[in-house]
C-alpha cells in the first residue's frame, strides 16, 4: 500500500506440546522472511497457554512520506489489480473438502493458499496513484471500504485476473465467479489513479515483472456493475469470522 517493511513485534502463546524442534524451525524461516524483506524484530511476550497463538503487528515505512490513502479517489478514475485472485480461495475450498480436483492441478491451489506472495511494489506506483488498498477482505468488499459510498464501480468481468487453472474451473462451473470476487486472502493490490496514467501504470508494471489488470472504473452510481450494467449480486462481503 506504499509502505515498506521496517519492524514488528511478535507474542507468542505456547501450549505443552510446542517443543526446542518446532521452535527452531518456526524462528529459522522468520529469519529467512526478515533477510529476504529487510525487517526485524522490536521484541514482544511469551507466555504459556492452552492453545497456540501467534499475534504479531508489523511496521512500515512510506518511501519519502508518501502515504496512500484509502478514499482518495474521483469520477472515471481507473481500477487495477495487481497479479491473480482467487487460487487462494480455491486451495482453502480443496482443504475444507467442498471442492474435489485432481491431484496435480490440486497442488498447485493448495501450495497458493498456504505459501501466499503477497505484492509488495505498491510504493512503485506512488506517483500515478490516489489510492491503494491490499485485498485481504475480497475485491468488491475491499473496494467498497476504497468507494467509501460515495461512488459506485463498474467491472469489466473479461478483464478479471483469473490464473489459467482458475479459468478451467470457473469454464467447468466448479466455482461461481461470485465467489471468486468476494474471496479473501488474496494479498494482492487494488490501485485507482486517473486514466492519464494508465500508460505509466503498465511501464512501471512491466519494469518491475508484475502482471497488472484494469478491471473496472469509478462511476457515480453507488452500486457495482458488471459490463452490461447488471448489479453484481454479492451476497454478502468475505468475513474472516464466518
Amino acid at each position: 500500500m506504499g509502505a515498506l517493511p521496517y519492524a514488528y513485534v511478535l507474542n507468542l502463546f505456547l501450549p505443552k506440546y510446542i517443543d526446542w524442534q518446532w521452535l527452531k524451525i518456526f524462528t529459522n524461516e522468520l529469519l529467512n522472511l526478515q533477510r529476504k524483506h529487510k525487517f526485524y524484530l522490536l521484541g514482544g511476550d511469551l507466555s504459556k497457554s492452552k492453545y497456540l497463538t501467534i499475534n504479531a503487528t508489523f511496521f512500515g515505512l512510506a518511501k519519502n512520506n508518501y502515504v496512500f490513502t484509502q478514499n482518495t479517489l474521483n469520477l472515471n478514475d481507473d481500477i487495477w489489480i495487481t497479479g491473480n485472485i482467487g487460487d487462494s480461495f480455491i486451495g482453502l475450498q480443496i482443504l475444507k473438502n467442498k471442492i474435489k480436483l485432481n491431484d496435480s492441478i490440486k497442488k498447485y491451489f493448495v501450495k497458493k493458499y498456504q505459501y501466499p506472495k503477497p505484492c509488495l511494489l505498491g510504493f512503485k506506483f506512488n506517483k500515478f496513484s490516489k489510492s491503494i488498498k491490499d485485498i485481504s477482505d475480497g475485491f468488491i468488499g475491499d473496494l467498497k471500504k476504497m468507494l467509501n459510498m460515495k461512488y459506485g464501480a463498474k467491472i469489466y468481468l473479461k478483464e478479471l485476473p483469473l490464473s489459467n487453472n482458475l479459468k478451467k474451473i470457473v469454464n467447468k462451473k466448479l466455482i461461481n465467479l461470485n465467489q471468486i470476487l468476494n474471496c479473501g486472502d488474496c494479498y494482492q493490490l487494488i490501485i485507482i489513479s486517473n486514466k492519464k496514467f494508465r500508460d505509466k501504470i503498465i511501464n512501471t508494471a512491466k519494469k518491475n515483472n508484475l502482471k497488472i489488470s484494469r478491471v473496472g472504473k469509478v462511476i457515480k452510481n453507488l452500486q457495482i456493475i458488471d459490463d452490461s450494467n447488471n448489479t453484481l449480486n454479492i451476497p454478502r462481503e468475505f468475513d474472516h469470522f464466518l
